[in-house]
């Protein structure tokens, strides 16, 4: 598991102003994403975990669909940058 994968994309400097940004929201759910995950392969009944996982994945769903919207280039470059999904093409 790759900690840091997005600091190529995001700058030290931006990532300090743009906090509240979608984009940047998305990489920290995205990481949760992956711990979690990590951590439910060892412990499969931690169903407290597997809340707080589908809760996240509901806010990052929520993120990429506005993210979608309002700049669909910037969409595709974080999806294709994070290795979340495969671009969809029109």
């Amino acid at each position: 598991m790759t900690k840091n994968s997005f600091v190529s994309v995001i700058s030290h400097e931006e990532k300090e102003e743009n906090w509240g940004s979608a984009e940047f929201q998305v990489f920290r759910f995205t990481n949760k994403i992956r711990r979690l995950t990590s951590h439910l392969e060892l412990h499969k009944k931690d169903y407290s975990s597997q809340r707080g996982l589908r809760k996240i994945l509901g806010k990052r769903q929520r993120l990429l669909s506005y993210l979608s919207k309002k700049n669909g280039v910037l969409y595709k470059e974080l999806i294709s940058q994070l290795n979340i999904r495969e671009v969809k093409t029109r």
